[in-house]
Parts: C-alpha cells; sequence; structure tokens
C-alpha cells in the first residue's frame, strides 16, 4: 500500500482480472470510464476520455490526485455503501452524477459496478454514458438528492421496494423483504399504514433497524403513484433523530428525576397521580417514610456521608416494590412510595415490613458502618375519588404519630389521628397569637438550700394564660413548640421575663437566684446569643444569679462550637446547670469539658429512693469532685427530703418545699419562711407551712 499522498500504481490491462481485451477495448472508447479505487479515493486507470473529463493531463496525473481532498462526508458515505452494495449483491447504479474537475462542475450521467482489485479489495468502475443537459433546478435537485442525509424510499402498495436514494441504500445491505421488515416493533408498520388508510400523509416516530443498529427515525409517508407503472407506491422519508430523541429522553429523565437517587421527584408524582384520577379505580396505598435522625448523620458524619445513606436506602425501597409501584424522593430525607391495586391489607403490610427491614440493613461507606431506622406512614385511597393532597396530609400524620410513639414503626391513618392532627394544627395557630399577645407568664418553684436553710433561688416555669381555657401547662404547648421553631420565640419570651425578675430580685437585695430552661432548638438562633449578651451589659445585671439549665444531649458528642459557646456565655456571668442528670449518656467525659456550677438529679432517682441511692451517692460523688452543687428535683415526701439531707445533697426542689408559684405568691412565702423557725429547726413542718 502506497504512504498518504503517494500516487497509486497503475494497474496495466493485463493485470487487471479477466480485463485483458475488454480493458484493451475500454482504452478505445470515445466515452469516459475509469476505476476508483473506493478505500484510497484515488483513480487507479482511466481512458482517454475519463483524463479529459477530468481535465487531467494525463492518466498518471490522474491517478497521482487525492479525491479526499475535496470530498464531502455525504459522498464519502455513499460510496462506502456503493462498495458494500457491489460485494454483497453486485449491485450497479446509474445516476446523475455533478463532477467537479478543478472546481468546475460537470453534470454527467454515470453507471457504478464492483471492479475488484488483485488485492481482492473492491473498488468501483465509473462509466460515463453521457452529459445531463438539464434545468439548472433538476441539476441542483438531483444533487441534493445526492449529498441529503434524509432516507427516501419508494414502495409499491405491497411494501415491495422501488427505489432508495443513495442515504437509504445502507437498508439494502439487511435485506427486507417489506416494508414491514424495517420497524422494529411491528405495531408501528400497522400504525402507519392505518394512518395512511385514514389520510394522504401520515408522521411518527419510531425505531428502525439499521445496518448501525437499532435507531429512532422521524417519518413521513405519504400515498402517490409509480412513475413508471402508474400503480399506488409509499413515498417515505426517514430522518435519523437517534441522538436527538436521546437527549430529549434524558431531559425528560432529568425532569421527572431526583438527581441524586434517581427515583422520581415531585413534579413526576404529581403528573403520575392526575392520571391515576382518571384510570385507577382500585384501592391503592401511599406510605410516608423518613429516616430517623437523618440530621445527626449529616451533622456529625458530613453531607456526603448522608448523600451516601440517601442512595442506600432509595435503592433498596426500589428494589422491594413492583413494576407498577413508583417510589418517590420528596426532598430531604422524606420518601413516598406508591402502591397500586392494594386490595389485600395483608399483602401490603408484608410488603411494607420487608421495606422497613431492608432499610434498617448496616451500610457501609469510608470505613464507618451505619445502621439506619425509619419512620412510616400509610394512607389508603382510591384514585379516582380522591383528593391527592388530603392523601398526602393524611399520611404524613401517620408518619408523625409514628415519631410520636418512639419512631422506627409503622403507623396506617385513622380518623381519630385526622381530628387530633386539626386539634394539633389549631393549637399551633393559637401559640403564635398567643405570642404576640404575651399571654405566656412565669411561675416560680423554690429551691431550698439545706446548709442555710432558706430558699436560695427559684425555677422558671412558663405558663399559658389561655383568654378561653385559663392556665395551661406546658406538657401541651412545649411539644409543639419544639416541633414547630415556635420555642425559639417562646424562649426569647421566657428569657427576657426571667432576666427581669433576677435583676429585680437583685435590686432589692434578695440574694434570690434564678434557673432557666433552655431548648437545644435555642443554640441554633443567633437570637437567643444575642439576647443573653445583651442582658450580660446591663448595669444591674445579676451576675451569677441567672443559671441556664441545659439538657445532657446537647452537651455530648465532638461539637465545638457548643463548648465555644457555653464557654463564652459562662464568661458574660451566667451559671451553667445539667438538667435531668442521669438519664441521658453513660459517658460522663463531656463533664470535664464545660464550666458546670450545678448537677441536678433527675427526679426518677429521687422517686425509687431509698433504692436508689447508690445512684445518687454516686452522682453527690461526681459533684464534689468537679465543685459543682447539686439539686434533687421532685421531692415530694419527708422521707425523700431526710434521705437528702443526711447524704449531703446541697439543694432540693419540689412539692414537698413548694409547688411553681406566681411572683407575688412566692415572693410572699418566701417571706413567711423567713420569719418561721420552722426552715432551720423542724423540716417535718416545711409541708405544712408551704
Amino acid at each position: 500500500m502506497p504512504a498518504p499522498g503517494e500516487a497509486m500504481p497503475i494497474e496495466s490491462a493485463a493485470s487487471l482480472p479477466g480485463m485483458h481485451d475488454e480493458f484493451g477495448l475500454a482504452r478505445r472508447l470515445k466515452s469516459a470510464l475509469w476505476v476508483f479505487d473506493i478505500d484510497h479515493r484515488r483513480v487507479v486507470m482511466a481512458n482517454e476520455p475519463a483524463c479529459k473529463l477530468w481535465q487531467a493531463a494525463s492518466e498518471a496525473e490522474l491517478c497521482a490526485r487525492d479525491f479526499s481532498d475535496d470530498m464531502s462526508s455525504s459522498v464519502a458515505k455513499r460510496l462506502k455503501q456503493y462498495q458494500l452494495d457491489f460485494l454483497s449483491r453486485s449491485a450497479t447504479f446509474t445516476e446523475m452524477w455533478t463532477l467537479y474537475p478543478n472546481g468546475e462542475p460537470e453534470n454527467t450521467m454515470v453507471t457504478f459496478s464492483g471492479f475488484p482489485l488483485s488485492d481482492g479489495r473492491m473498488a468501483m468502475l465509473c462509466e460515463v454514458l453521457g452529459t445531463a443537459e438539464d434545468e439548472p433546478d433538476n441539476l441542483r435537485s438531483a444533487e441534493a438528492l445526492l449529498h441529503t442525509d434524509v432516507m427516501i424510499t419508494l414502495y409499491d402498495h405491497e411494501g415491495a421496494t422501488l427505489y432508495m436514494n443513495p442515504a437509504a441504500r445502507s437498508f439494502a445491505i439487511l435485506g427486507y423483504e417489506d416494508l414491514s421488515q424495517k420497524f422494529v416493533r411491528r405495531k408501528d408498520h400497522r400504525r402507519m399504514m392505518e394512518g395512511l388508510l385514514r389520510s394522504t400523509e401520515h408522521k411518527m416516530i419510531a425505531e428502525v433497524r439499521t445496518p448501525d443498529g437499532e435507531r429512532w427515525f422521524d417519518i413521513t409517508a405519504k400515498k402517490c403513484q409509480d412513475a413508471v407503472t402508474g400503480r399506488p407506491a409509499i413515498l417515505e422519508t426517514a430522518t435519523d433523530i437517534t441522538e436527538l430523541k436521546m437527549a430529549r429522553d434524558k431531559a425528560k429523565f432529568l425532569a421527572d428525576r431526583d438527581q441524586l437517587t434517581g427515583c422520581f421527584n415531585r413534579t413526576y408524582l404529581q403528573h403520575h397521580i392526575s392520571v391515576l384520577s382518571k384510570f385507577e379505580t382500585r384501592e391503592c396505598a401511599l406510605l410516608y417514610l423518613d429516616i430517623d435522625f437523618f440530621k445527626q448523620i449529616n451533622d456529625r458524619h458530613g453531607h456526603e456521608t448522608g448523600d451516601v445513606v440517601l442512595q442506600h436506602v432509595a435503592s433498596r425501597i426500589s428494589s422491594a416494590v413492583r413494576s407498577d409501584d413508583f417510589v418517590v424522593r420528596l426532598g430531604g430525607d422524606e420518601f413516598l412510595v406508591v402502591f397500586k391495586n392494594t386490595t389485600d391489607l395483608e399483602r401490603l403490610k408484608v410488603r411494607i415490613d420487608k421495606i422497613q427491614q431492608l432499610i434498617s440493613k448496616p451500610i457501609v461507606h469510608d470505613g464507618g458502618r451505619f445502621v439506619v431506622r425509619s419512620s412510616m406512614g400509610v394512607a389508603m385511597f382510591r384514585p379516582k375519588d380522591a383528593d391527592f393532597a388530603h392523601v398526602m396530609r393524611d399520611a404524613d400524620i401517620a408518619l408523625y404519630v409514628s415519631k410520636q410513639h418512639g419512631r422506627n414503626r409503622v403507623t396506617f391513618y385513622t380518623d381519630q389521628m385526622g381530628k387530633d392532627a386539626d386539634t394539633r394544627s389549631q393549637l399551633e395557630v393559637d401559640i403564635a397569637q398567643a405570642l404576640k399577645d404575651r399571654q405566656f407568664e412565669l411561675h416560680f418553684q423554690p429551691r431550698y438550700c439545706l446548709n442555710e436553710g432558706r430558699v436560695v433561688s427559684a425555677e422558671a416555669l412558663v405558663r399559658w394564660r389561655h383568654p378561653e381555657r385559663g392556665l395551661i401547662l406546658p406538657g401541651e404547648f412545649i411539644p409543639l413548640c419544639e416541633e414547630t421553631g415556635l420555642i425559639n420565640e417562646l424562649g426569647l419570651m421566657v428569657l427576657e421575663m426571667s432576666c427581669q425578675r433576677a435583676m429585680a430580685w437583685h435590686a432589692d437585695g434578695a440574694g434570690m437566684g434564678v434557673s432557666i430552661n433552655i431548648s437545644a432548638r435555642q443554640f441554633e438562633d443567633t437570637r437567643f446569643f444575642e439576647a443573653l449578651a445583651e442582658y450580660a451589659a446591663m448595669p444591674d445585671f445579676a451576675t451569677g444569679q441567672i443559671e441556664l439549665e441545659l439538657t445532657e444531649s446537647l452537651l455530648v458528642g465532638d461539637n465545638p462550637d457548643i463548648v465555644r459557646q457555653i464557654s463564652e456565655i459562662s464568661e458574660m456571668g451566667y451559671s451553667i446547670a445539667i438538667d435531668d442528670f442521669g438519664t441521658g449518656f453513660s459517658n460522663l467525659s463531656y463533664i470535664t469539658r464545660f464550666p458546670i456550677s450545678c448537677i441536678k438529679i433527675d427526679r426518677s432517682f429521687v422517686n425509687q429512693l431509698p433504692e436508689s441511692g447508690p445512684i445518687v451517692r454516686l452522682i453527690l460523688t461526681l459533684a464534689r469532685q468537679i465543685g459543682a452543687k447539686v439539686v434533687a428535683e421532685g421531692v415530694e415526701t419527708v422521707e425523700q427530703f431526710e434521705f437528702l439531707s443526711k447524704e449531703g445533697c446541697e439543694q432540693v426542689q419540689g412539692y414537698y418545699i413548694a409547688a411553681p408559684l406566681f411572683p407575688v405568691e412566692f415572693e410572699e412565702t418566701v417571706h413567711r419562711l423567713r420569719l418561721n423557725d420552722a426552715w432551720s429547726n423542724g423540716h417535718g413542718k416545711l409541708a405544712a407551712i408551704c
């Protein structure tokens, strides 16, 4: 083989197989004839008329030309197709071609046939039948027909091929017997023929078998007549749109899918439910689930790990549903599963249990092992009769109940749950209004110092003075405030009222401290820290007399922000107490990291005295080691009081001392106690006095 750019050697007539005598005659022909090497895009033999046609000075000069320099991709593609046709079926083509010798157009009618070279490759014998003298428009249309990528085919009424333009000839190698075999799906052929029965033209997009595999085409079929026989025929034009369709399908996939998990998204959910509502009459089920404590995974291990967990959960849910069910990621860690045809409730429960079991299997990532739990709510519905927004609400309510009852469980919606949710929603509205109207007030429960024999502090406890229902205790509204975020607004109000009361007592010389319960959510609110700094900067601020009670759950873990924030609060002049100590975590190493001045023994240990005595003694010993005072909560009996006094507990708090009191009542009670020697001489009289 010659190197690129070198002239191909001209084969003599004797070297052309079977062509010695004929080729000698061919050189004498007055019509142009040449042999073209399709692979190397060069002429390998030409007679004198061919050289004249190509404006070549000699055969050698013509053979030295590299036709790839100005050959269009469409012509190159057609020639390769001709080569395949020559090899597969000894084809011959007669077509009008426009040649461009030295850039000047020559319109000729040429017959192309296969010509085997001595090395076994297939070349093309080109014979000019004559010059095409035609109107410019006809010449241009013929040239366009040659170069176009649109596949044009004429079929008779039975589907047999009558004509194919060069672009369509690539299908000939597949050997279709009729038009129907061209389609991947026979129903597409039927659809086209049915369309032509109704009209003279039918347009469609269908998947077609090609030498390059199955591809998508935009097809237009028209009724016409064969120009040769006059019989009915079908003219088909087909354009390959595979790349465009794939791009559109991908865009549609991306529009309908969640990018992280591959699940359907909210947009697809709305579309699918609208379709179900029109056609589905059987009962369906909606499963609404989220991952328990997912925020902790993100906070402790990073969002990349959180994303991996979501991908695993999505994959496990998808593997457990049927093909006609579908999985949706609403966002965050929330997923929906729509189950179709769920008339067998027990079978549905088994399937949902399977999903929960799959989710709970350990996830291994980056050297870590995570066990994920999920809470689920289920609502049953008939798509044709149900408002899906209400179905979503019902499933969400059932999910809420699962969380309220300890998480990692499945709850099916009931009407009573809906009524309770309506009550809760109304309560949320009422709380928001109560915050605006400042309907909340503080009551104070005394903390009695056993060493000094007097009340030295008070815990501020919030109450809601409802205009219609009267006094509402915190157990009814605090949990809802925590869920909705209203705890931040309420916390700021409690902090304001508590600081004002502490500063007032400080100004009166009462020496009375105030302790305030702080929610973990308040540490996420920058306004909380701004308010603490604002009160601490006031000239009459009661330094060391305002105590913030924090839960153990806020202090555990390796969170440098919490350590820094609590240290800053202590430096402002606030005291730090651990509330409900002993009920949370067994690892007590966190205690030494914080400036803790007080430990409050949880009431559950006080209630179990004297059986819980060893635990109480251990807490007292631990407190002495870190220099913190101890307050026992929930003291209700003289036996509890005397046990704690004997063991050296500094302070006690509970109904044995006094119930929470309104500020005026609290001050009057403390004043009476100061005048009565019962506080120092006979503890047994305390209950009667208070």
